[in-house]
């Protein structure tokens, strides 16, 4: 069975180190982009490997099993992976489109109301497009439409 995603997500995040800022340097400057598209192609290539592994994982273990209890447990088990996949092939699409952000110089600004997301958010979550007030508002709200 392939290491869980969880192990690829850690692995690609603690594969580059941490940016520090330096006193006085301009946000989101060449060197902070350069940071995190290294970040973020490095997540994508774990994510990739885990896709791979799951394709060569579900072609080896594929067996038409006689005891129905049997093709049940290994059904409930490549259900649980496609999902997993499933769910970082989004993951996978939005890595791309913050790559995107990051050429087109819109990369580590709030998408709601423009301030800096900062540093060490982003170094948290990459992928964050709103900084932590309008996440957290972003949330209420869902809190409060979804009950």
């Amino acid at each position: 069975m392939p290491k869980s995603s969880s192990n690829a997500d850690n692995y690609a995040l603690h594969s580059v180190k941490p940016y520090k800022p330096k006193k006085g340097e301009e946000y989101m400057n060449a060197a902070q982009k350069e940071h995190f598209k290294e970040l973020l192609l490095s997540w994508r290539r774990g994510l990739m490997e885990e896709v791979d592994r799951t394709m060569s994982h579900l072609k080896d273990e594929a067996a038409n099993f006689p005891d129905p209890a049997d093709r049940a447990s290994q059904e409930e088990e490549f259900s649980l992976e496609l999902r997993t996949r499933d769910r970082e092939r989004k993951l996978i699409k939005k890595i791309d489109s913050t790559l995107e952000l990051i050429e087109n110089d819109d990369y580590g600004y709030c998408h709601a109301c423009g301030v800096e997301i900062g540093i060490r958010r982003l170094e948290a979550r990459p992928t964050a497009t709103l900084c932590v007030d309008c996440k957290t508002l972003d949330e209420i709200k869902e809190k409060q439409v979804g009950g």
